[in-house]
């Protein structure tokens, strides 16, 4: 039994508990120590981070989403951080290590709000104010983007690689062109409105070769080799069948025998065998398909049937990829061979089987209006292409955030800078205790150009009294440079961001520090002992 501030807890031996300002203390520490750890990879000029788990398998990547995923943080004032990056990266694809930073400065600001006896309610309060002004002010300072608008989206797409490796140099502006024309090729229009799904742009990787050997494939890549070596390896103008069912003789849900006594009834059954192997062959056929998908396996003598048919077949075939085959050929999957017919085709000007990287592979492409595409992903080493699959996956979330949102703004710190500016005025106007809690908010805004300004070797003190001045002169765009260090206009430089990214990035770290502000109270509860420690039998478990 333990007994705190009065009252009595029943509380398991080797629990503990943390009360009021200990408990929002320890909170704040642990989720700004989490931000710390990301805060030097932010922008282009941010370093790496290495990690090594205790299979000694290697991750290097300045990615604040992996890097937190890959920590295997305890705490759960920790584990909040890591759902904002979470969040951050399913919802927008990018700003990860944006919306971490700035969690943990809101955080770090409100420690000296609590310790002037702001309560944190009053700071709670005022925080959401002020995430709400955010929102009125970046609807104001953003600019309209459309799909057609395709030089503004590749510079999105740059922007977003450009803190990876991988996009560093010229390398960013030949991969921000190509994830722009995935992500156009895969978009809908409907109502008016862009609908894209980014399920339908497949990444696969491939060590070898160069990054600038990563290109776009206006169809599937399916990582499957022809299952026969008597089939063509490669089919122009092909008529595609989708089939989710096995080209093999089935076996009786129930156990059965068949008893055979004589040489003839072998022969009889055999040749029974073969031939209702050569009908679904030919019932292949007869459709008009000179290329074969199936999800479930293909016997040999199918195999062979189809082979000398000139059929071009591959099997087991995974569901995802064969979802993607109907968007970019037009093909319908079909479930039986009986209803197979020529109208449940799809088309593809080429199928061929390529080596890549040592490995045979099915290139399903010039596909007359694919609505799924793939990018082949390639690195001299797993290192770099993991990078590179991280830094595209990163750019196509921007893209299509640009795209659905219809905003930008400009980036390099200048529309933080902007919002902190705007957001001291507004507190003026609310005034009380609450203004404390904006201001920290427009303070907490700010981390993002003086980290940036550190990373870029500038004084970064300096830099911000600067650009505020320049900034309550009307000069909304002005930020980071960073590869020149100098302050400048980072639209005309054509830096710039979805607005969705920024807009997910202040929601997502205002929550969390609102949740993590809320609680005062901490009761951690030791877990009941196995079945082992209490003496029971090895592998004796509780009963439901």
């Amino acid at each position: 039994m333990q007994q705190q501030g009065g009252q009595q807890m029943y509380l398991p031996e080797g629990s503990s508990r943390t009360l009021g300002r200990d408990a929002q203390r320890t909170n704040i520490a642990v989720a700004y120590a989490v931000a710390t750890a990301v805060k030097s990879t932010l922008g282009p000029r941010g370093m790496d981070k290495m990690m090594v788990s205790d299979m000694g398998d290697i991750v290097i990547t300045n990615d604040g989403a992996t890097i937190l995923e890959e920590m295997n943080i305890e705490h759960p004032a920790g584990k909040m951080m890591v759902e904002i990056a979470k969040t951050q990266d399913e919802e927008v694809g990018d700003g990860t290590t944006t919306a971490v930073v700035l969690g943990g400065e809101l955080l770090k600001n409100s420690i000296s709000l609590l310790d002037q006896d702001v309560h944190a309610s009053t700071i709670i309060a005022g925080y959401k104010n002020a995430s709400s002004k955010c929102m009125e002010i970046l609807a104001e300072v953003s600019e309209p983007i459309t799909i057609e608008d395709k030089k503004s989206l590749q510079k999105i797409a740059a922007i977003s690689m450009g803190s990876k490796t991988v996009g560093a140099g010229s390398n960013k502006d030949s991969l921000a062109e190509l994830v722009v024309q995935a992500v156009t090729q895969v978009a809908e229009k409907r109502d008016g409105a862009v609908y894209i799904d980014k399920d339908y742009i497949k990444l696969e990787k491939k060590q070898g070769g160069d990054v600038l050997q990563t290109a776009v494939i206006n169809g599937v890549l399916v990582d499957k080799e022809v299952v026969h070596p008597g089939m063509p390896k490669r089919i122009e103008n092909a008529k595609v069948a989708l089939v989710d069912t096995a080209l093999e003789i089935e076996k009786t849900e129930t156990d059965a025998r068949i008893s055979i006594t004589s040489p003839d009834q072998m022969s009889a059954f055999l040749n029974q065998e073969e031939s209702m192997l050569k009908e679904m062959a030919d019932k292949v056929t007869s459709s008009g398909a000179n290329v074969l998908f199936t999800q479930k396996g293909v016997d040999e003598v199918a195999q062979h049937y189809l082979a000398k048919k000139g059929i071009l077949v591959a099997r087991r075939v995974k569901k995802s990829d064969m979802e993607k085959l109907v968007r970019a050929t037009g093909a319908k999957i079909v479930t039986t061979l009986d209803d197979l017919t020529a109208k449940d085709l799809g088309f593809a000007g080429l199928v061929e089987e390529r080596k890549v990287a040592g490995e045979h592979m099915i290139f399903v492409e010039k596909c007359k209006d694919p609505k799924s595409v793939t990018i082949l992903v390639r690195g001299a080493t797993q290192h770099v292409v993991d990078e590179g699959e991280r830094a595209l996956t990163d750019a196509i979330g921007a893209v299509i955030s640009a795209i659905e949102d219809g905003k930008y703004v400009s980036g390099g710190g200048s529309t933080e800078m902007e919002l902190a500016m705007r957001l001291r005025k507004y507190a003026v106007e609310v005034g009380g205790r609450e203004q404390l809690a904006i201001n920290a908010f427009a303070e907490a805004l700010e981390v993002i150009p003086r980290t940036l300004a550190e990373s870029a070797g500038m004084d970064s003190i300096d830099t911000l009294v600067e650009l505020r001045s320049k900034h309550e002169k009307k000069n909304v765009n002005l930020g980071i440079d960073v590869y020149t260090s100098k302050i400048a206009d980072t639209k005309q430089n054509g830096v710039i961001e979805p607005m969705k990214v920024k807009k997910q990035a202040i929601q997502s770290a205002s929550e969390v520090t609102e949740m993590i502000l809320r609680i005062d109270d901490i009761i951690a509860s030791k877990g009941r002992p196995s079945p082992d420690k209490m003496g029971g039998a090895p592998g004796m478990g509780e009963m439901d």
